[in-house]
């Protein structure tokens, strides 16, 4: 656990605005992404995946977590600019796993800009490892 008094706990509609901020603030937000959606879509499935990381009542750390059955997904972690590089990006990949594993899940899978390499280096860091696969999407 990161050397500062941080609290994790599931997503409650009121912290809604300040992750919505910190998104921004982080980078995370594209334009064919509506991210007001995107936490609406959460709560409909597995809401208790949804995690906010708080210093005080300041939300510092978001992580959305989900399994459909296969495999886990990670999506969404931020970490304030202010509180990066001192373990709580780390500390909320770890509370996911462990509530994905609790579920049975056995395999995480991420997906990442190929020039966002900053992001791949933290994911190698805490033992992930690049797939020989090819990610597609299809907008609905």
């Amino acid at each position: 656990m990161p050397n500062i008094n941080l609290e994790i706990r599931p997503y409650k509609i009121t912290d809604e605005a300040q992750v919505i901020n910190l998104w921004y603030r982080c980078n995370l937000v594209v334009p064919w992404n509506d991210p007001k959606q995107d936490i609406e879509l959460k709560l409909q499935v597995q809401p208790e995946l949804f995690l906010v990381g708080l210093i005080k009542t300041q939300v510092v750390a978001t992580i959305m977590a989900g399994y459909e059955g296969h495999r886990g997904w990670l999506n969404y972690l931020a970490v304030a600019p202010e509180y990066q590089r001192q373990g709580i990006g780390k500390y909320l990949v770890e509370q996911a796993t462990i509530k994905l594993k609790s579920i049975n899940c056995p395999k995480i899978n991420i997906q990442i800009r190929n020039s966002n390499t900053d992001v791949i280096q933290f994911y190698e860091h805490l033992g992930f490892k690049i797939d020989d696969v090819i990610s597609m999407g299809k907008r609905l």
